[in-house]
């Protein structure tokens, strides 16, 4: 293993644990006591995303981290099912469920990345009066528009047809040119990340899902994501920013919502959109201040 290497660790944070929710299986980490520190991931990775990232928050309460259906070692939904099977508000259904089922309690320290920040920010809306406090990195604080993504990716976005996301079921474009283009990652990372998708087609389908509210749809998503971009804006609930230095998402108009919410703390780590990945010392340092903060 070379040097670059040796500053990560490539195994899992805590063997996962399974809940059947809505009849079928969820795998999750639930590790320690105490209140809960929720980690949510988003795509295309997996509860894997924050093993480098949860060893800093070690013994400051209980570290949840659930893997979406479809994805980490949640069970793959039948494609019977339908095209629709991993849309938001199927995800959500069993993310939701998975929490209910935790029975987490009234001191929730949420912690949060990419679309799995919509769920989180949406859940935190719900259940206002149990929320201790929202740590969140490059992630979806509004409705999006193509112009908020980087250049080179708008101009996918702009091409984009339901036929061409058909068709991107066939390879791993977006995890290996995206997620596993971050660092230089060993043969074990990339193998973890690889693992639920290295069946070409109908596995793959979570990837292209997550129902992201851009451009005014899908309608539901947009509001959903409207609502609590407002709510969080006007909420006291301590919050911590982990801003990332150039960034990927969370930048220019999106970052100039996210900074004037109120009761926040802001902290800037060097990184694209993966920061977990290539900076997880300096992301679980941030998170661990900030929940000892909250819990002194």
């Amino acid at each position: 293993m070379s040097q670059f290497h040796a500053k990560f660790s490539e195994q899992p944070f805590a063997a996962k644990k399974y809940l059947d929710i809505h009849g079928h299986k969820m795998a999750y980490i639930d590790e320690g006591e105490g209140a809960p520190i929720i980690f949510q991931h988003g795509n295309p990775t997996s509860s894997y995303l924050w093993r480098n990232v949860m060893r800093h928050i070690k013994g400051e309460g209980r570290l949840i981290a659930a893997d979406f259906m479809g994805m980490g070692d949640s069970e793959k939904l039948d494609p019977a099912l339908g095209a629709s099977r991993y849309s938001f508000s199927e995800q959500r259904k069993y993310l939701h469920g998975l929490w209910d089922a935790l029975e987490l309690g009234d001191e929730v320290i949420l912690v949060l990345h990419d679309t799995g920040s919509m769920f989180g920010f949406d859940w935190a809306n719900q259940h206002r009066d149990r929320i201790q406090g929202i740590a969140y990195m490059e992630s979806i604080v509004a409705p999006l528009l193509v112009s908020d993504f980087p250049e080179y990716v708008q101009a996918q976005l702009k091409h984009m047809t339901p036929e061409g996301l058909e068709a991107s079921l066939q390879g791993l474009d977006f995890l290996e040119g995206f997620l596993l283009s971050a660092r230089n990652f060993s043969d074990v990372e990339k193998a973890h990340y690889r693992a639920p998708f290295l069946n070409a087609g109908e596995d793959r389908r979570p990837l292209i899902s997550f129902d992201l509210p851009l451009e005014g749809q899908p309608a539901h998503t947009v509001k959903i994501a409207e609502d609590y971009s407002r709510w969080l804006g006007q909420s006291d609930v301590p919050k911590l920013l982990i801003r990332a230095d150039p960034g990927y998402l969370l930048t220019n108009r999106l970052y100039d919502i996210a900074k004037a919410w109120p009761n926040q703390t802001e902290v800037t780590v060097e990184g694209g959109h993966y920061i977990q990945e290539t900076t997880p010392d300096e992301v679980g340092a941030a998170i661990a201040h900030f929940v000892r903060g909250l819990r002194a």
